[in-house]
């Protein structure tokens, strides 16, 4: 994929400022016919793939920067397969992988940022969240009950302007990640409940699928609605050019992971990475180094 191709894509879905944020005004069946064809997707994701490989590498033999990539989406979306096929080249040491699943006891007697900071890439590597933090401002808003088992006192958990403030504490977080080297990325896969509904009704009727499904998802539909207030909020507070959301057009699969690995090609690409540096004692150590392994016998 060419530098034009990955602007354009890019300049379709990043949002860096969410003032006026709408979700309805992006499409999820958007394929953007006019910058790539479905014929050529998957030359243009093996391409992808191999170039964010050889960007991995620089990241990690530079070890200054690190690169956090959040995936959020309703089920269905297309979360575990986009980090399948865009990660599948590169080096797993330099990459952490983490999925969020309910809090644990420990994890709810802490701040809920605490779980999250846990699992934050060291410098040179790549950090995927499989949701992420912002299932606090997702679930427990369509679902408030759940805030009563987190260990808040009432009158914090009853504040006014409760969901305002949790929204605010990312948004500065996520800033200070920013200038401690930790590019942040951020990736809302934007399905349509048709094509939802099109994917569990796949996996019922695929037994090898079944393990992906849980019937409990279908009740979660009912919520639909206020799911997706729940995102445009987060996605409208929390959009910054220190951590850009990318609303990425999930109904089609191989689009999704071009968006993908577009964005994570482009941030690295920004951070102009560069070899270590050798001075002239490291010189001076590989000529010694040289020269022991020259002089070893046969």
């Amino acid at each position: 994929m060419n530098s034009k191709q990955i602007r354009r894509l890019l300049a379709r879905t990043r949002l860096e400022d969410g003032k006026g944020f709408r979700l309805r005004d992006h499409d999820p069946g958007d394929i953007a016919a006019k910058v790539v064809r479905e014929s050529e997707a998957e030359a243009l994701l093996a391409g992808g793939v191999e170039r964010l490989a050889a960007l991995q590498t620089q990241l990690y033999a530079q070890s200054t920067w690190s690169l956090l990539c959040v995936f959020q989406a309703m089920d269905a979306a297309g979360k575990d397969g986009t980090i399948s096929h865009v990660m599948s080249g590169v080096n797993p040491q330099g990459v952490h992988v983490h999925s969020f699943k309910a809090p644990s006891s420990d994890e709810l007697a802490h701040d809920f940022l605490w779980r999250v900071s846990r699992e934050l890439p060291r410098a040179g590597h790549i950090g995927i969240f499989n949701r992420s933090h912002y299932e606090e401002v997702l679930i427990t808003r369509v679902h408030p009950d759940l805030l009563a088992h987190q260990n808040l006192p009432d009158t914090l958990r009853k504040k006014k302007h409760f969901w305002r403030d949790r929204l605010a504490d990312i948004a500065a977080w996520e800033g200070y990640l920013a200038r401690q080297g930790t590019v942040v990325l951020k990736f809302f896969l934007n399905i349509s409940r048709a094509e939802q509904k099109k994917r569990f009704l796949e996996r019922i009727d695929t037994p090898a699928k079944h393990w992906k499904f849980r019937p409990e998802d279908v009740a979660e539909r009912a919520h639909w609605d206020e799911y997706m207030a729940a995102y445009e909020a987060a996605i409208a507070a929390t959009a910054t050019p220190a951590a850009p959301w990318f609303i990425v057009p999930a109904d089609s699969k191989w689009f999704a992971r071009l968006v993908v690995v577009s964005a994570m090609i482009d941030a690295l690409e920004r951070m102009a990475l560069e070899p270590p540096t050798t001075t002239a004692d490291d010189a001076a150590r590989m000529a010694e180094a040289r020269r022991l392994l020259e002089a070893e016998k046969p």
